[in-house]
């Protein structure tokens, strides 16, 4: 006989006269009630075991964490909170679980004893939910590009370019690290390594992506990006994924609304897709939120905020604006931003982006035309000389989300800009070539896809929303 899934269970129109179910024991109260779940749904399905007519060996066996099969009958349930229940007529005991050394016991658990258990944290109501949003999330990435007419492209992982020209990469070698073998001017000799050159983990597969959008018209990319950077935050992750459209004869208006139709359709889709997931999270945070000062709670439930970024339209303000309010705005003009505001040309942070979000426009936030010199080498420089086509989302609660340019398309600018910067024309000799044979103005953006779940979810730090997060000092499990 076939299992049938817990969600299918509940859901079920009508009660049965006998039902199959796998599953892992989340409590065991009172030698009788079963609480199980098979990670299809947030919801338990009550099990009530015959205890009189079961061996008291299995009934010790019946533990958190333990991996069950059981038959019986679906009835309508006589406790409340919930539709049905299982009669159970047999029970098999599939995998023990020791209840001294389970460490996911049905109680309260800091965040950071979770990650310590990564392998594990997914049985717990929290984990599973966020990760079956992750789940739905990605697959709704997909769904619109696919919808949208675009052509997946896979970007290599391991590259010779840098395409942020940060520097912060992780190199990829099978050179004898005891043994280096060097040129005669003492360098590395990367000839003799896998690839006869040096190359490192990818940063961004935007570069590979535009070569492909000047062909195929509209592509994106979504895989696994990596950055060497010493961040040991809530918002910065060493591995994460990237989700990175490319569009021919796009401009910067034209990439702005792509990218404001594309967050909200995934939201939307997943807000459709996992209501119970996304109902108990926010249940998560509002518990949270109590232990927090008055002054950092949230004005906002978790679908509350959710629901404001799918009706309001996004803001568009030049950063040269953002400036001007951000200067003459009171935590400023009292120093309680940690980072003052000065003068034009300074790096926003996420205070300031928050500031313009959440207290300022009381909506999401596109802020566009920022200085060239804070911004990467392929952005298209405007007429004024001195910003580029560049533009970033901001979202309540976590800042950037997204960032995104219209691209230098004119080969003597882009060359120009390159030397500028020092980097290599011969290293890019195959990106360069896009703006030799039939260049044309395109667009593309940037979105970490854990910052999104990051929102989606209501969770505060990163590592909570992959399921191996890997930071500096970290590459357990």
């Amino acid at each position: 006989m076939k299992h049938t899934k817990v969600k299918e269970l509940l859901n079920s129109a009508q009660t049965m006269q006998e039902v199959y179910v796998k599953g892992w024991v989340r409590t065991f109260r009172n030698n009788q009630f079963i609480a199980l779940n098979d990670g299809s749904t947030i919801n338990n399905i009550q099990c009530v075991v015959d205890f009189e007519n079961t061996p008291a060996d299995t009934l010790k066996r019946i533990t958190t964490g333990a991996a069950v099969a059981l038959k019986g009958a679906l009835t309508e349930s006589k406790g409340a909170g919930q539709k049905y229940e299982i009669q159970v007529s047999s029970l098999e005991i599939l995998g023990d679980s020791d209840p001294e050394k389970f460490p996911m016991q049905p109680k309260k658990h800091t965040l950071e004893f979770l990650r310590a258990n990564a392998h594990l944290r997914v049985r717990t109501n929290a984990f599973g939910a966020i990760m079956r949003v992750r789940s739905v999330l990605s697959f709704a990435v997909h769904q619109y590009f696919q919808e949208k007419g675009f052509v997946y492209v896979n970007t290599p992982v391991i590259t010779g370019a840098d395409a942020e020209g940060a520097g912060e990469m992780f190199q990829v070698t099978s050179l004898p690290l005891d043994n280096l073998p060097k040129t005669e001017e003492g360098h590395i000799d990367y000839k003799k390594d896998f690839f006869g050159k040096h190359t490192n983990l990818t940063v961004s597969g935007q570069l590979e992506g535009e070569t492909f959008a000047m062909a195929l018209g509209q592509i994106y990319t979504f895989g696994p990006t990596f950055r060497a950077e010493n961040s040991n935050t809530s918002r910065h992750l060493a591995e994460f994924w990237m989700i990175e459209p490319e569009v021919a004869f796009n401009d910067l208006d034209d990439n702005m609304d792509l990218a404001e139709d594309f967050i909200q359709y995934v939201i939307k889709y997943t807000m459709d897709r996992c209501a119970d997931d996304l109902k108990f999270l926010e249940g998560r945070l509002l518990e949270e939120e109590k232990t927090k000062p008055q002054a950092e709670r949230s004005e906002m439930t978790l679908l509350e905020k959710l629901n404001f970024v799918l009706e309001n339209n996004f803001k568009r303000v030049s950063y040269t604006e953002a400036i001007d309010i951000l200067k003459n705005s009171t935590p400023n003009k009292k120093k309680k931003f940690q980072y003052i505001i000065e003068e034009w040309g300074a790096d926003l942070q996420s205070e300031h982006e928050r500031f313009l979000v959440e207290k300022h426009f009381k909506c999401p936030v596109i802020l566009y035309d920022y200085p060239a010199n804070i911004k990467a080498f392929y952005m298209r420089l405007n007429e004024d000389g001195k910003t580029v086509r560049a533009m970033d989302i901001l979202f309540p609660g976590i800042g950037e989300i997204v960032g995104g340019s219209q691209r230098e398309e004119r080969y003597d600018v882009l060359v120009e800009k390159m030397k500028v910067l020092g980097i290599d024309e011969e290293e890019l000799w195959w990106y360069l070539d896009t703006r030799r044979f039939g260049s044309a103005v395109h667009s593309g953006f940037g979105l970490g896809f854990e910052r999104l779940v990051l929102f989606v979810t209501g969770m505060t730090n990163i590592r909570d929303v992959i399921p191996f997060p890997r930071t500096p000092g970290n590459a357990e499990f």
